[in-house]
């Protein structure tokens, strides 16, 4: 972020659940690993190239950090197969899909694995930190040991972290993605048309120099959560955005509420069909290792034991998620106390009436006012025209 301008650039992140993450990267590690299990060997499936369909997809292997996780997890599959093949290995039990070793690597040697320790562990607190074994750092790998080797270090890293989170324009979870993409996308909505209104009629949001950081209404996403490419992943590629197009010109609340809600549905067909494909991909690769199958039910099947030594080895990310928390839910609050406000504006704008309903109005309401006026003055001179002659009376 050091490298981009600071007066027009924003940084929004979503973060996932620690446990969960881990969970996830596992899962989708052995995924697009298995594919290549259609190959007759390693040094096969090493050699074969699988050229992108469109220049706007990459390859999932081309992308931190599957691009180390895959490979690890490929050679893993390949090797236990060949043992299966020896008779090496014995059929495990089906009881627990997450410790099937004649398969796939169980989960409890994933996560004691040195390269888990090395990218997974604590990997959301040193994204958002800046100090992955991808950062242009050159000491980045260096305070990554440093932490390893003396936890308590860890604890300086987490407070950059939360600084950082504290200087985002939005964060949000993937967990509760879809409130997060309402949320995120009526900020910056509302960013946009405040400064609009008090912007020249040439105003363009992408093009702004303003000083204040928090409403630039050009965002830079920086994906501190594994979360994030895989909800954007189709098959073993992802698509890379290229509408950068934003609308130029002063937009009224109406437009801009019109453009939200076809951004909004435009975000959930996307979703959705991402989903149906993912879900597909995940079944036919899946069937590559069968008779294995992650599911959100074969995670509740995870001994606490080991659940708790996720936690752990996440303690960062689980004080990180925390905090992450708060700042979510103060973000609601705003957002709820601005449609609050609006609610009440919208409710107290005058109401116009025709003329001679208003003038008809305004007679009954002034003429017995002006009656009333009259009378109390008539008996008031009465009442000191009285005085005056009873005073003159007894002085004569």
């Amino acid at each position: 972020m050091s490298k981009l301008p600071k007066d027009i650039t924003s940084v929004v992140t979503i973060l996932r659940d620690p446990v969960e993450r881990v969970f996830s990267m596992y899962e989708f590690a052995v995924e697009v690993a298995a594919r290549f299990l259609v190959h007759p060997n390693l040094t096969s499936a090493l050699t074969s190239k699988v050229k992108p369909k469109s220049s706007r997809m990459v390859s999932t292997l081309d992308i931190w950090p599957w691009k180390y996780l895959v490979p690890w997890m490929r050679e893993d599959l390949f090797t236990r197969r060949e043992a299966r093949r020896l008779g090496k290995l014995k059929r495990s039990a089906l009881s627990d899909v997450y410790n099937t070793e004649d398969v796939v690597m169980p989960l409890h040697e994933f996560i004691s694995h040195p390269i888990a320790h090395e990218i997974i562990h604590n990997g959301a607190a040193f994204q958002v930190a800046g100090l992955t074994n991808s950062s242009y750092l050159d000491d980045a790998h260096e305070v990554r040991r440093c932490v390893r080797k003396h936890p308590s270090l860890g604890q300086f890293v987490l407070e950059v972290a939360k600084g950082r989170l504290d200087q985002m324009l939005f964060v949000g979870f993937t967990e509760d993605h879809k409130k997060s993409a309402r949320m995120f996308a009526s900020m910056v909505g509302l960013q946009v048309l405040s400064r609009s209104k008090s912007a020249p009629s040439d105003f363009q949001p992408q093009s702004t120099n303003q000083k204040n950081v928090g409403s630039s209404a050009q965002v830079v996403t920086d994906k501190a959560a594994e979360g994030t490419n895989q909800a954007n992943s189709i098959g073993d590629k992802v698509f890379t955005a290229t509408d950068t197009s934003s609308p130029k010109g002063n937009m009224t609340a109406e437009q801009l509420m019109r453009k939200y809600e076809q951004l909004m549905r435009k975000y959930e067909d996307c979703i959705e069909n991402s989903h149906k494909v993912q879900k597909s991909r995940h079944a036919m690769s899946l069937k590559r290792i069968s008779p294995v199958n992650f599911t959100k039910e074969a995670r509740h099947l995870v001994p606490d034991s080991m659940l708790e030594e996720m936690k752990i080895l996440n303690s960062l990310d689980m004080e990180l998620y925390r905090h992450a928390q708060s700042i979510f839910l103060q973000q609601q609050i705003l957002m709820e106390d601005h449609d609050k406000q609006t609610k009440i504006l919208a409710e107290n704008v005058p109401v116009e009436i025709d003329a001679p309903r208003n003038f008809l109005l305004l007679l009954v309401t002034l003429v017995p006012l002006v009656l009333f006026f009259i009378v109390v003055m008539f008996k008031r001179s009465c009442c000191i025209k009285y005085f005056y002659v009873a005073k003159m009376k007894k002085a004569g």
